[in-house]
């Protein structure tokens, strides 16, 4: 079992946090976001792990792990970022985004999968959105389930509620055929984006489009992807406002509503990254 972690952003709706450092080395909690995912990783027994980074790349420095480097992190999104480190995509990985953090559950869940394609979703996702927007439709994405929890549909924007049945978190594993599948479909996706219309999505460039364009590309070419559903057990830090908020309810005792963190670390200072 290995990881990947999807570093390569500087997450502009973070500054000034993000001026002089990476999205992933924010702390939260007093730890980088890439610290938290590192430590869960190696808790559950994880030691594999690569980091593909991007913008001041010479700030993620962690001991014992492999690094990649996006050398067009300012022209690229998460799948170009994700095959800069195609070497290690065999065997059994597990693939996550740099700006969340999650509790052991959460991964221990995706790690019992059976499945080849494995997706984490928070089915109670309306919970978690309500207290980072005044109206939770504005960012979520649509998300469709057929009765065996297989993902139908991903990643659309929708005004409809009835259209999103849980929202990706980040998170998802590849194991058994499924390396080597999406590998050639990559492949054959930036093949063909470079003859015609990006097939992702032809509103972006190739090199543009989101992992739930990829996602999609998949279930359009008839695999099926698992929904691990979790409900919370996880943070995404995206703004200054999910910044402000998570510490507002950290200070308050309140974070344990939405994910469980080691509660030893309540006297660290609030902005101690500052």
């Amino acid at each position: 079992m290995k990881v990947i972690i999807l570093a390569a952003g500087r997450g502009s709706r973070l500054s000034p946090l993000t001026d002089n450092k990476p999205k992933c080395m924010v702390k939260l909690f007093g730890k980088s976001l890439l610290k938290w995912q590192i430590e869960k990783f190696r808790e559950v027994g994880i030691k594999d792990i690569s980091v593909v980074t991007g913008y001041k790349k010479e700030l993620i420095i962690m001991d014992g792990i492999k690094i990649y480097h996006n050398e067009n992190f300012e022209k690229t999104n998460m799948i170009e970022t994700l095959f800069c480190a195609k070497k290690e995509i065999n065997e059994k990985v597990i693939v996550s985004y740099g700006d969340i953090i999650f509790q052991n559950s959460v991964v221990e869940k995706l790690i019992e999968s059976k499945e080849d394609f494995s997706v984490v979703i928070d089915k109670e996702w309306r919970k978690y959105w309500s207290i980072r927007f005044d109206n939770p439709l504005d960012d979520a994405e649509s998300l469709i389930l057929d009765s065996e929890n297989y993902i139908k549909n991903i990643g659309q924007k929708t005004t409809n509620l009835d259209e999103i049945q849980g929202q990706y978190i980040g998170l998802m594993m590849f194991k058994g055929k499924s390396t080597e599948i999406i590998k050639k479909f990559y492949d054959k996706m930036k093949k063909l984006s470079k003859i015609n219309e990006n097939p992702l999505n032809s509103n972006l460039t190739f090199q543009l489009s989101y992992m739930t364009d990829f996602l999609q590309g998949l279930v359009n070419e008839k695999y099926k992807l698992k929904a691990i559903l979790i409900e919370n057990g996880w943070l995404e830090l995206d703004s200054m406002y999910d910044y402000e908020i998570y510490n507002k309810l950290y200070e308050e005792g309140n974070i344990s509503n939405f994910i469980n963190i080691n509660n030893n670390e309540r006297d660290l200072k609030k902005y101690d990254e500052v």
